[in-house]
């Protein structure tokens, strides 16, 4: 059964509701069209109506912790548009890497175009986006859709701008393929420090991202592992170079005694005929995305070592997180790598799935933010970060991770588990806000959530975390009030779920730029609002 990835179909029972038509340019030089669509109604499995709440009945109850001494203020918003291209799957590859139609229901997708199952750090490196300022990350979360009865079928064909989507993705996954520069992260090994100091920061991370795509395009060309090492020895001076600079002017020694100028290759041997998986690394360099067990070869030393470095987290009967490991560590690409792709019934030529019909209400207004801390100075989140806001099984897994997420335009000082009934000329609206205290080594963890977990109700990190941008993603829709009233709009689920409005969750996987993240944390760090 064919899936439905970057593209929509529309159809009698599932039509994408829009509202403007225009063009989105997309970074990376693809453009798409935004198709004005019929927004009929659609017959679906009623939601329970108990689920439905009147929002001017609820109290206020957020309370925001006040902002201490020291403080990071500011805001960072990225303009990455409301999935006008039509990018939706039921895949989540940071939950259930490889398994095709694993969420069971269909999500949105802002950033990053490549996004599905199979996705892989190389893969949403090589992949376009839809943020204007290049951000290349993957912002997803579950549909809405309105449920209230069967309409006239329409098909539509495939437009030849999402044929463009479709062909860019097939595209990345094949660039995945190819061996890829793979470099520690430096941003993130950096503390706050002076305006004067953060102006030579950004130039010399900048430097090192250029460096890096430089030399991408130099492996892509390399025809064997002696041409590959004559691409690392360079980058790895070039490097060094601009870490001895951040380390002057920051005062500080960035990576706390680890070399991060030394960089690996990810993929060696695939692309020219050798099929291998390893990660190869210049002298001196921490192998920190290397799967557990898997052969690294040290090139510059000519020696060749088994690297058998694994991330262990240990959730304790107090709640504290130890980890066994000093590198920043990518477990969910080892999870990715060693997975077998897997498939589940897919969405029917309706845009269906396991339960999951309706009309697809596209969202009138997405906003992403990044917000500092009350606390204290936020700290860059390393690239390749998986976050996790909310929980898609909360029926199964109870309340634990569950967060209430509803609300209406105007009501934001009360945030509720039940669909909101709003007033007229309120929007309903979701607010998904997500953990903040990163442990300061691991990209994932086992259960995707001790790596990175919630301030306490003071906005501060338990110890052994550190602050780091907190992600809030606000999505309004135009549910009309009728609708409203009548209980017949949802949110996608599992189907043990059955659409419960306290099932609703948003992923997050920092795909950006060294040279983007600083200008975010130095713009919190600054108290500063900035939008790109």
């Amino acid at each position: 059964m064919a899936r439905t990835e970057g593209r929509h179909r529309i159809t009698r029972r599932t039509k994408i509701a829009t509202a403007l038509s225009g063009l989105v340019v997309a970074a990376g030089g693809v453009a798409f069209a935004t198709t004005t669509t019929d927004t009929g109604n659609a017959n679906a499995d009623p939601v329970d109506k108990a689920f439905f709440v009147d929002i001017t009945t609820v109290a206020p109850n957020v309370k925001a912790p006040q902002n201490a001494r020291g403080a990071s203020t500011g805001t960072f918003t990225v303009n990455c548009g409301k999935n006008e291209n039509g990018h939706f799957n039921p895949d989540n590859f940071i939950a259930q890497p490889g398994v095709r139609n694993g969420a069971q229901h269909l999500h949105d997708y802002v950033g990053n175009l490549t996004t599905n199952a199979d996705s892989t750090n190389e893969s949403l490196l090589a992949g376009g986006t839809t943020c204007k300022n290049g951000d290349q990350s993957a912002y997803f979360w579950p549909v809405v859709r309105i449920d209230r009865g069967d309409e006239e079928e329409t098909n539509a064909a495939q437009s030849p701008e999402e044929t463009q989507v479709t062909a860019e993705r097939a595209q990345a996954q094949a660039n995945a393929q190819t061996p890829q520069v793979d470099c520690p992260d430096v941003a993130s090994q950096i503390d706050d420090m002076s305006d004067a100091a953060a102006a030579t920061v950004e130039t010399e991370l900048n430097a090192m991202d250029q460096e890096l795509d430089a030399a991408n395009q130099q492996m892509a060309a390399a025809t064997d592992e002696a041409a590959q090492n004559q691409v690392l020895q360079p980058l790895r001076d070039k490097r060094r170079a601009s870490i001895e600079r951040i380390n002057r002017a920051t005062r500080q020694q960035v990576g706390r005694g680890r070399d991060l100028s030394g960089c690996g290759v990810k993929n060696r041997g695939r692309g020219h005929g050798r099929g291998g998986k390893n990660t190869a690394t210049s002298s001196g360099a921490a192998a920190t995305t290397t799967p557990p067990a898997e052969t690294t070869t040290t090139t510059a030393a000519a020696t060749t070592t088994t690297d058998t470095t694994t991330t262990a987290d240990t959730t304790t009967a107090a709640g504290t997180t130890t980890t066994a490991d000093t590198t920043t560590t990518d477990s969910s690409t080892s999870a990715a790598a060693t997975t077998t792709s897997s498939e589940l019934p897919g969405p029917d030529e309706n845009n269906e799935v396991a339960g999951n019909d309706g009309e697809i209400q596209q969202p009138a207004t997405v906003s992403l933010t990044f917000r500092g801390s009350p606390a204290t100075k936020v700290r860059a989140m390393p690239q390749f970060l998986r976050v996790l806001s909310g929980d898609a099984k909360e029926g199964a897994n109870g309340p634990t991770n569950a967060r209430a997420a509803w609300t209406c335009t105007g009501f934001e000082d009360r945030l509720i588990d039940k669909y909101p009934i709003c007033p007229e000329g309120s929007k309903v609206e979701r607010i998904h806000d997500f953990p903040s205290c990163w442990d300061g080594q691991n990209t994932d963890s086992a259960n995707h959530r001790t790596h990175i977990v919630f301030p306490d109700a003071n906005g501060k990190c338990g110890n052994g975390f550190v602050a780091v941008p907190q992600l809030r993603v606000t999505l309004t829709y135009d549910i009309p009030h009728d609708v409203q009233v009548a209980g017949q709009y949802k949110v996608d689920s599992f189907p043990e779920e059955h659409h419960n409005p306290l099932s609703d969750h948003d992923d997050f996987a920092n795909v950006m730029s060294q040279c983007i993240m600083w200008r975010l944390v130095t713009c919190v760090n600054g108290g500063r609002n900035c939008k790109e």
